[in-house]
């Protein structure tokens, strides 16, 4: 018994199917560009000394770590409803998203900064640069380096993520 898969029938379905995937690829780069922007101030954040901001910011990341993807999101829809903020599924899909996104890029860009050597950190302050400028310019392109597959990788299970919007009715190619 052998048995052929027949697309046909989705091709008078073309144009959804396209405008699917526009939604998909829009939502992936905007959560990317958003976590990974959160990720870099927490990772600066939880590179720093032990405060009382960087361990919200630990606890954040644990909890975010240690939920599925759908109850972030369904948190989101549902839950921050009730607390008054109101927003359509496209804003709570791209938010669950950043949050989630955020929330993993802070560890992975953490342990890039931590495995920095010393050194660099000291070369920036006898060049005369302030913390933030010896972060930006000195450590954080090199961590960036080391962590880039990592950090691919992470970024792709986002757009595979992205799937599970469908849940809270956002059209995107898989809905």
């Amino acid at each position: 018994m052998t048995e052929q898969l027949d697309f046909s029938a989705l091709w008078p379905h073309w144009p959804e199917l396209l405008a699917g995937l526009w939604v998909t690829v829009q939502l992936t780069v905007m959560a990317t560009v958003g976590g990974l922007a959160t990720g870099i101030v927490g990772a600066a954040i939880r590179s720093g000394r032990t405060t009382w901001f960087s361990r919200i910011w630990g606890a954040y990341v644990e909890i975010i770590r240690n939920t599925p993807f759908v109850v972030q999101l369904f948190f989101i829809v549902f839950g921050l409803p009730n607390l008054g903020l109101k927003m359509t599924a496209g804003e709570a899909a791209l938010l669950a998203m950043v949050v989630n996104l955020g929330a993993y890029s802070t560890e992975i860009i953490r342990a890039g900064i931590q495995v920095t050597p010393k050194g660099q950190w000291e070369a920036g302050r006898v060049l005369g640069l302030t913390r933030l400028q010896t972060f930006i310019r000195v450590v954080l392109p090199p961590a960036l380096q080391r962590i880039y597959p990592a950090l691919v990788s992470q970024c792709i299970i986002v757009m595979l993520g992205s799937s599970v919007v469908s849940q809270v009715s956002y059209e995107e190619l898989t809905f």
